[in-house]
């Protein structure tokens, strides 16, 4: 699925035979499900991109999120595309879902905004810690997904494991699909690595009273052990309707990659307008004023572009 946005560029001449308009860069900049923040994110910071850089003509697809994003970059289906940081790290080394072999055909622009685990369950289900999702039947995220890989360490915390012992039955599906499947009851519990709010799940509570588990104590310390790139992170109380207080998770950072062997002109170009023109990609997403600088680098593990590296420098930001 491919939404072509605001900015795309014309060939052919102008009347009276004047000189052919320069031909824009054709980009295509993978995203994620479209219940999820990457898609409509990815829509608004593209628009933003075609409307300050004559040079470039962004078009956004929805894809399965990070894990399948990083492989179109190393396979150079995709220019740019938005990855959890975490498996951006896994791809690079070549463990996790790359076990077949490291992916290095990508590098590194910026964090974009936390990546917060959330996992929720019906207000009156008998479920009260993720311990007790033992035999239920629980929506992961789709196969091989960030959300599902995510997913998995954090029940592993909890003794738990739904691949190798079935201590319950995943459900591999879109958070659409997800969101769906909760309204009806055919799964009790639903995870995925979202924006807060995120407007599947700000739509879910309309009509059904949720409650989210948790993730600390011991729990969350084996987590950080197991999975160093993820840190605690908490939703504020009123974020969802009905949810009056805090609730403690844990979150990554999802972040932008490019093709390693995008031009440096042109990647500095897309960074520096991301991040300075950051309230203008908030007006068509909330998420686009958690874009800030001086988050940029936090968590990026993988090498960074040179144009990108070239704007931090600029602005004084010590990379890593």
């Amino acid at each position: 699925m491919s939404v072509a946005l605001a900015g795309c560029g014309g060939g052919g001449k102008e009347a009276g035979g004047q000189k052919e308009a320069p031909k824009k860069l054709e980009l295509l900049f993978a995203t994620g499900g479209t219940a999820g923040t990457y898609y409509p994110l990815g829509g608004a910071i593209a628009q933003v991109w075609n409307s300050n850089y004559d040079k470039v003509n962004v078009t956004v697809q929805a894809s399965g999120a990070s894990v399948e994003n990083i492989r179109l970059l190393d396979s150079k289906d995709a220019d740019l595309a938005l990855a959890m940081n975490n498996i951006a790290d896994d791809a690079y080394k070549g463990v996790g879902s790359f076990k077949e072999g490291a992916k290095k055909n990508f590098l590194a622009v910026g964090v974009v905004y936390p990546e917060i685990m959330q996992g929720f369950v019906a207000a009156d289900s008998d479920i009260q810690t993720i311990a007790d999702l033992k035999g239920k039947k629980v929506a992961v995220g789709p196969t091989g997904s960030g959300t599902e890989i995510t997913t998995h360490a954090i029940v592993q915390a909890y003794g738990l494991d739904f691949k190798e012992k079935k201590d319950f039955e995943p459900i591999y599906a879109t958070f659409a699909d997800a969101v769906d499947q909760f309204k009806d009851g055919h799964v009790d519990a639903a995870w995925n690595a979202l924006a807060a709010p995120a407007s599947a799940i700000v739509d879910v509570t309309t009509t059904k009273a949720i409650r989210f588990l948790e993730i600390t104590g011991a729990e969350l310390e084996k987590l950080q052990k197991d999975f160093p790139l993820v840190a605690p992170y908490t939703i504020p109380a009123g974020t969802y309707k009905g949810v009056d207080k805090d609730v403690q998770t844990v979150a990554l950072q999802a972040a932008l990659y490019v093709r390693a062997d995008m031009d440096e002109e042109t990647v500095y170009n897309l960074t520096k307008i991301m991040y300075e023109k950051n309230t203008d990609i908030a007006k068509g997403h909330d998420m686009g004023k958690q874009i800030v600088i001086e988050r940029a680098l936090a968590g990026i593990t993988t090498p960074i572009h040179p144009g990108a590296a070239k704007y931090y420098k600029e602005k004084g930001i010590q990379l890593p």
